[in-house]
C-alpha cells in the first residue's frame, strides 16, 4: 500500500549501549502500518527499547496493534519495553487493544488429584442445587402471581391464555395423536410376537392398556410438549429480553411474571391433561387395530377385555402426572428465557438447555411417580 506523503510518519532511532530510543512523529494508522513495520524490523536486539509517541498526532486500532506486537516481541527476548508520551485517552485506547489481543493458553501438565476430583463433584452439586433453588423460586413466583390474578381478575390476560392454549394444545394434537397411535401399534405388534409363544395373545390388551394409560401416553406426550413448548417459551421470552422489551414492560409498570409466565404455564396446566387423554385414546386405537390385524382380536372383544381387565387406577395414575409435568416444562421454559443474555448465541444455548432440562426433568419425575405409586400400591 502506498502511503500518502502527508500521512507518512517520521521515525528516529537512537541506539545507545544501555537502551534504544524510538521516536515516532506523525500518524500511526493502517495507512502507514507497513512502512512503520519495515523501519522497526531492524531494531537492535540487545538493549531495552523506549518508544516515544509524544509527537504522534493520530493512533488508530492498527497502530495500537503495532505497538502491542512490538512490546510482545521485545519482552519475549528478555529486554524491557516502555511507551512514553501518550495522552491519557490514547493510553486508555492502547490498553484496551492490548487486553483484546488473543493470547494462547498454555496446556496444563498438572495431574488432577483426588482433591481436584472431589472439588469438581462439589462444584457440580452446588450448581445443581442452585439450579433447583432457582426453579423453585420461579415456581413460587408463578404461584404468587396466580394468587394475585384471583384477587385482581382485571390484571389477568385471558386473551393471552387462549392464545397459548391454542399454541400449546391445539397445534400439538396431530403430532401427539400420531405418536401415540404408532406407539400403540408397536406395543401390540411386539407384544403379540412374544405372547404368541405361550398362547396368551389375549393378554396383549392388558399390556397395551397398562402401558399406554399408566406410563407411555402421558410420558411421551410430555416429552413432545417439552420439545415444542419449552423451546418456544425460551425463544419468545429470551428474544424479548434481548430487545429489552422486558425492561420496557417494567418501565411501563407491567409485571413480566404476570404478563409472560402465568398465561404460558397455566395454558400448559390446562392443555397437557387433555393432550394426555388424546394420546391414550390414539394409543388404544392403534393397539386395537394392530391386535385385530395381527391376532384376530375383534374391536368388540378388545373393548370387552379392556373394560373388564383394566382398572381405572391406571388411567388416574397417568392423569395425576400431567399437571406436575406441565409445571416442570413451563417453569423451566420461562426460567431459561429469563437467563438469555444480549446476544443470539446465548439465546440458542438456553433454548437447547431448556429442551434437554425439561425432558430430563420429566423423565426423573415419572420415575419418582412410579416408585411412589409402587410403594403405596396404587
Amino acid at each position: 500500500m502506498t502511503v500518502p506523503p502527508d500521512l507518512a510518519p517520521e521515525i528516529t532511532v537512537v541506539a545507545e549501549p544501555a537502551s534504544t530510543t524510538v521516536a515516532i512523529r506523525g500518524q500511526v494508522t493502517i495507512y502507514s502500518l507497513s512502512a512503520v513495520q519495515a523501519q522497526l524490523a531492524n531494531l537492535p536486539e540487545g538493549p531495552d527499547v523506549s518508544l516515544d509517541l509524544t509527537q504522534v498526532t493520530r493512533l488508530d486500532t492498527a497502530g495500537a496493534w503495532l505497538v502491542t506486537t512490538l512490546r510482545e516481541k521485545i519482552t519475549a527476548r528478555g529486554a524491557g519495553f516502555e511507551v512514553r508520551g501518550l495522552a491519557p485517552e490514547a493510553q486508555s485506547f492502547l490498553d484496551s487493544v492490548e487486553k483484546a489481543m488473543p493470547h494462547p493458553e498454555a496446556a496444563s501438565d498438572e495431574r488432577k488429584t483426588i482433591a481436584d476430583l472431589v472439588a469438581g463433584i462439589g462444584a457440580a452439586v452446588v450448581g445443581a442445587v442452585s439450579l433447583l433453588l432457582s426453579l423453585l423460586g420461579y415456581f413460587g413466583m408463578f404461584l404468587a402471581r396466580l394468587a394475585r390474578a384471583f384477587r385482581h381478575p382485571r390484571e389477568f390476560r385471558l386473551t393471552a391464555l387462549v392464545h397459548h392454549c391454542e399454541e400449546v394444545g391445539l397445534k400439538a394434537v396431530p403430532i401427539v395423536a400420531l405418536m401415540a397411535f404408532l406407539i400403540g401399534v408397536v406395543l401390540a405388534f411386539q407384544g403379540a410376537s412374544q405372547l404368541r409363544q405361550f398362547g396368551a395373545e389375549v393378554f396383549v390388551v392388558d399390556l397395551i392398556a397398562v402401558s399406554i394409560l399408566r406410563e407411555l401416553g402421558i410420558l411421551l406426550t410430555s416429552i413432545i410438549v417439552a420439545g415444542r413448548t419449552a423451546s418456544a417459551f425460551t425463544a419468545a421470552i429470551g428474544s424479548m429480553k434481548m430487545r429489552e422489551e422486558i425492561d420496557a414492560m417494567r418501565t411501563l409498570g407491567l409485571d413480566p411474571a404476570m404478563t409472560l409466565f402465568v398465561p404460558r404455564i397455566l395454558a400448559l396446566l390446562l392443555m397437557l391433561p387433555i393432550l394426555g387423554l388424546i394420546a391414550d385414546i390414539a394409543g388404544l386405537f392403534g393397539g386395537a387395530l394392530m391386535a385385530w390385524v395381527e391376532l384376530g382380536i375383534s374391536p368388540a372383544m378388545f373393548q370387552t377385555r379392556l373394560v373388564e381387565g383394566t382398572d381405572v387406577s391406571h388411567f388416574l395414575a397417568g392423569v395425576i402426572k400431567a399437571p406436575v409435568f406441565a409445571l416442570i416444562i413451563g417453569v423451566i421454559g420461562c426460567r431459561s428465557g429469563m437467563q438469555v443474555q444480549s446476544n443470539a448465541e446465548s439465546l440458542g444455548q438456553m433454548t437447547s438447555k431448556a429442551v434437554v432440562m425439561a425432558i430430563f426433568s420429566v423423565i426423573v419425575a415419572d420415575a419418582a411417580f412410579s416408585i411412589f405409586f409402587a410403594q403405596i400400591g396404587f
